[in-house]
């Protein structure tokens, strides 16, 4: 064991090192001007332009970063809450509750994961237009408060993390369902639901497509933003650069603040095994 250590910890420095620099590169250039994007070598030590760059980003009237920045924000907040509570409420019903046809339902909400994405979008636009939700964020919030990923997750961890026993126990003290479901179940629940809420947030805000189709240039969200920096004949490389960067952050704060819930997960599981 002590002589495979040396290689584990080499191993893993290297995939710790060939993950980090793309977003090491990332913010690189965007602190440095246009001229240095094709040198070779590249440079690898930051330049002094981030601030003129932020301001340059945040000052493109055609992108609206800012308001995209707040649109994915406000987006990315309420559909995560929403995916988390329907999927966890939905999940602890197919794994402990029994009621006629639960199989078959789950059966058809797995069946809707078969579907590709790409399918939905025309269908889902005229309803939209129907309702008179283009260029709003309605459109891009309702059609996923609720997740077939999600529920088949969370009842696959509620399955596994609540025990029937518990259940039981606490109907046999007077709990109504909701009252188990809120109490008891969505505390066990809590590191599964760290995993979905972090996918989540991940795919509503580097979602793309959609907004594309449904919303315009002058309410975009940050994907949107970025893709208006690159115009037909001239791209700002340090530009995408830099709003790419900016639209890293709050990635990267949601994974440090359900990191540590998601690997609590892990040990609480390895404890139990």
């Amino acid at each position: 064991m002590r002589k495979t250590q040396p290689l584990l910890y080499a191993t893993l420095l290297v995939g710790i090192a060939l993950s980090a620099f793309p977003l090491y590169w990332l913010f690189v250039v965007a602190t440095r001007s246009n001229n240095v994007v094709g040198d070779w070598p590249p440079p690898l030590a930051p330049g002094p332009n981030l601030w003129d760059n932020l301001g340059r980003l945040f000052a493109a009237e055609d992108a609206n970063f800012l308001l995209g920045m707040w649109n994915s924000l406000l987006t990315s907040a309420v559909v995560t809450v929403s995916v988390v509570f329907f999927s966890s409420l939905a999940g602890f019903a197919f794994a402990k509750l029994k009621f006629r046809g639960r199989n078959g339902l789950l059966l058809v909400i797995l069946a809707t994961m078969m579907i590709p994405v790409q399918m939905g979008i025309i269908p889902l636009y005229m309803i939209m237009v129907e309702l008179g939700w283009q260029n709003r964020m309605e459109a891009i919030v309702v059609p996923a408060l609720v997740s077939a990923f999600g529920v088949f997750l969370m009842r696959q961890y509620a399955e596994q993390a609540v025990p029937d026993e518990l259940v039981e126990a606490a109907r046999i003290d007077g709990c109504g369902t909701f009252r188990i479901f809120w109490s008891i179940v969505l505390p066990a629940l809590r590191p599964g639901a760290a995993v979905l809420a972090l996918t989540t947030f991940m795919g509503t805000w580097n979602e793309f497509l959609w907004p594309l189709a449904v919303l315009e240039a002058d309410n975009p969200t940050v994907q949107f933003s970025l893709s208006q920096l690159s115009t037909t004949y001239y791209t700002d490389y340090t530009l995408m650069f830099t709003g790419a960067l900016v639209a890293t952050v709050p990635l990267l704060l949601v994974f440090i603040a359900f990191g540590r819930q998601i690997i609590g997960g892990i040990m609480e599981g390895a404890v139990k095994a």
